[in-house]
């Protein structure tokens, strides 16, 4: 069975992400809209911050441990204090950040990069204790192809840019459902 979120649900997860880090921001308790069912199913997701249009943030888990909506606002604060490739975001950023929510599917082991379609999936490359992802998005957003992404998800986990064709390598895809304020 697919799993569907609503417009309406959208909003109230999107509305949450940016409740969580106003409320840490102004050092307040954070009010939230009550999850719906949907909500509190468990899924893997990502937060992703942007500041006019570049990476400000984005932390997230590939495998979901927690109900979505409490995902969300863990990753929200993530993204927003913890992305070490960020410092963590002041209060006067707030208002010019856009947040963009990735609801991610369980993840599937292919055997082959002929199997990874760009702009439908994520990828995530393991190898001994090291590893690294791109989400659906990010192959269409750079322009790559399946060997550019493989190269730069090599890249970006500390791996030389051939190593997904190591014995050792494991390769997984998963989908997204993508949304954020912008769109």
């Amino acid at each position: 069975m697919e799993f569907v979120i609503t417009e309406e649900e959208k909003k109230i997860l999107l509305e949450s992400a940016r409740e969580t880090i106003a409320a840490k921001l102004e050092n307040r308790k954070a009010v939230y809209t009550p999850a719906t069912k949907t909500l509190e199913a468990i899924n893997g997701a990502f937060v992703t911050l942007h500041k006019f249009g570049q990476l400000r943030g984005c932390i997230g888990n590939l495998i979901g441990v927690k109900p979505l909506y409490a995902t969300i606002r863990e990753m929200a604060l993530a993204s927003a204090f913890d992305d070490p490739r960020f410092p963590p975001l002041s209060k006067k950023e707030l208002e010019e950040i856009d947040i963009e929510i990735s609801v991610l599917s369980p993840l599937k082991k292919i055997n082959s990069i002929d199997e990874i379609k760009i702009g439908e999936h994520g990828i995530l490359l393991k190898m001994g204790f090291s590893s690294a992802t791109f989400l659906p998005q990010v192959a269409v957003e750079q322009k790559w192809g399946v060997k550019e992404l493989m190269e730069n998800v090599c890249f970006k986990a500390g791996m030389d840019v051939n190593s997904w064709k190591a014995p050792d390598a494991e390769l997984f895809v998963y989908s997204a459902i993508v949304f954020g304020e912008k769109q």
